[in-house]
């Protein structure tokens, strides 16, 4: 699974991620930091990446649009960019298993 980062994250977890979520990438990588929601959908669906946002925006649209792409939602609150990183590496499991599925479109992270 191909995680597209959104500007809400921090770019550092790329790297923190890399052996978990390989190809994963940040928006900030792809000129995308200040792109409108429509544009990173379209470019995560285009490339194969699953979005990871803590912004309910993707959520709502992938009640519109379904998937691809497939919507990570992370309503973790403020923490740092390790907490982020620890609480992707423990759902690794299940987000594999969500990538898998033909059917679902997001996953909540809480």
């Amino acid at each position: 699974m191909k995680l597209l980062l959104d500007q809400n994250l921090s770019h550092r977890l790329v790297a923190a991620l890399q052996s978990e979520f390989p190809g994963s990438t940040h928006v900030r990588e792809h000129n995308l930091e200040l792109a409108d929601d429509a544009v990173i959908w379209e470019f995560a669906r285009v490339h194969g990446f699953a979005i990871v946002s803590k912004d309910a925006d993707f959520h709502q649209r992938s009640f519109v649009y379904g998937q691809p792409p497939k919507v990570v939602w992370l309503r973790v609150g403020n923490c740092t960019t390790e907490q982020v990183a620890a609480t992707l590496r423990r759902r690794v499991e299940d987000l594999r298993a969500f990538a898998q599925d033909e059917e679902s479109t997001f996953f909540i992270i809480s």
